[in-house]
């Protein structure tokens, strides 16, 4: 334990705003019992970003003895916040039944590319839902996953669907022209990065608003600071592949 300077709330002039709250980029301090509180000593840098956000003055930078700030853990710690956010989010708004999160696990006997196109081939779909609009970001199928972006055209005109493409990961569905584009690049931003995703496909036909799709993954990606491979396939209105090209790192 070290002396250096570190955050000090006054409670007694706290009024519970939350107004210095969104400053800490470190989330040191947090709503407690309806006082704002540092909850870790290790979690706050004393650089003071919040001074000046309390309408109450209730928040100084003192120098005292405290534990070393520990830029790691604080990082944890804020990775965290998010994901409970985003679930609280997801579960105060997601009420249709049919939008419940269900991991089907690994597939018994996983479809071959020949037995896709029978019509008794088993699906290889191994989630619900997969509508982009209805997963939530924290979905915990997505953290490890290899995903599988596609226009919803494509599994009516790609025969070979189930077996050359969705086997092995979780698929995620919109329109690029139809849905609203940029709600999907930011979902898709958020899936990226509070999740260890392993690798991103991108399938689309080839009529040119579904190129909509890949410039959405592009920037979701940006916007994630993640370094992840990235595929990008395009498939025929008439159901042959046309390309496959790497578009990612």
């Amino acid at each position: 334990m070290a002396r250096r300077k570190i955050v000090q709330i006054d409670e007694e002039k706290c009024n519970g705003c939350g107004a210095c709250i969104p400053n800490c980029a470190e989330g040191a301090i947090q709503l407690i019992d309806g006082k704002a509180r540092l909850v870790s000593e290790t979690y706050c840098d004393g650089l003071g970003a919040c001074l000046g956000t309390c309408p109450q003055d209730a928040i100084a930078v003192i120098e005292r003895e405290a534990d070393e700030f520990d830029e790691e853990a604080a990082m944890e710690h804020v990775h965290t916040l998010e994901r409970q956010q985003a679930r609280h989010a997801h579960t105060a708004h997601a009420g249709c039944p049919g939008a419940a999160l269900m991991d089907f696990g690994a597939a018994d006997e996983p479809a071959t590319a020949d037995a896709a196109e029978g019509d008794e081939a088993p699906s290889a779909l191994r989630q619900w839902p997969v509508q982009l609009m209805l997963v939530p970001p924290v979905a915990p199928f997505l953290d490890g996953a290899d995903v599988l972006l596609a226009a919803d055209c494509v599994p009516f005109a790609y025969a070979g669907f189930h077996g050359r493409l969705l086997k092995g990961k979780k698929l995620l569905v919109g329109c690029p022209k139809l849905d609203d584009a940029g709600f999907y690049a930011q979902k898709l931003a958020d899936i990226l990065r509070l999740n260890d995703i392993r690798s991103l496909t991108v399938v689309h036909m080839e009529v040119p608003c579904c190129y909509g799709l890949v410039a959405l993954a592009k920037r979701a990606l940006a916007e994630s600071g993640k370094s992840i491979p990235v595929e990008d396939i395009t498939i025929g209105v008439q159901g042959e592949v046309q390309e496959k090209q790497s578009i990612g790192a």
